[in-house]
């Protein structure tokens, strides 16, 4: 039940016809949720993880009032000529940089086999009738998210919670996504209502700044990538 456009979501809109609320969604190989979390679902290859994808990590459960956060680490891309190192070096890094109980490593695309973001919620969502997901992206992303495959139905499935390190915020708010979903945009002060909302919804904060990034890790040959 939505009360309007970025309206909250009753509980009642979360409970399937004959499944008690509160009842753990188990599959093999897959996290365990139990109906009604929040789940933050961090998707990017994680080439190496870093210090700054556990910053923004703990920002976002802290912020958005998250129970848990899932770290999608992605498959690599048969269309780009530089592949990232394999998925079991880069699910052991993950493990390393964010030690975390509340934080699950996982490799939900390649056992879903999908490729793009909008598949994989549309998957998810059907996979955990009743948990409530939260897609995060940097303010990067948000920059040229309406180039993502299928963006607005990703805008249409979850809410979604932009963190910006400082002096990123202007642009990402000029940005063609920030500019047709703004009147979807929550004030900064309800961010942490995001998960009980309905989507089209998005929450715009500032975060501390962190310096680290992947591809300054490889720079320096602290991380040797698959040829």
């Amino acid at each position: 039940m939505v009360d309007a456009a970025c309206g909250l979501v009753s509980k009642e809109g979360f409970v399937q016809v004959g499944v008690m609320a509160g009842e753990r969604i188990m599959m093999q190989g897959f996290p365990i949720a139990t109906k009604g979390m929040v789940i933050g679902l961090l998707g990017g290859s994680f080439d190496p993880a870093h210090a700054g994808h556990a910053h923004l990590t703990r920002e976002a459960i802290k912020r958005f009032g998250l129970d848990r956060v899932w770290w999608l680490v992605s498959p690599g891309n048969p269309l780009k000529a530089r592949q990232p190192a394999p998925m079991a070096d880069r699910l052991a890094r993950a493990r390393l940089v964010m030690d975390d109980p509340r934080v699950a490593i996982t490799d939900i695309e390649a056992r879903l086999g999908t490729r793009y973001t909008a598949a994989t919620l549309e998957a998810l969502v059907a996979l955990y009738p009743g948990v409530r997901f939260v897609w995060l992206m940097g303010a990067d992303n948000l920059l040229q998210f309406d180039r993502w495959d299928r963006w607005q139905d990703i805008m249409r499935l979850v809410p979604i919670g932009v963190l910006a390190r400082p002096g990123s915020r202007i642009a990402a708010r000029l940005s063609k996504a920030a500019e047709i979903y703004w009147p979807a945009r929550l004030p900064d002060h309800l961010a942490s209502t995001i998960g009980r909302r309905a989507p089209p919804c998005w929450s715009f904060l500032d975060m501390p700044l962190m310096r680290d990034s992947s591809s300054a890790i490889r720079a320096r040959g602290e991380w040797i990538a698959k040829a």
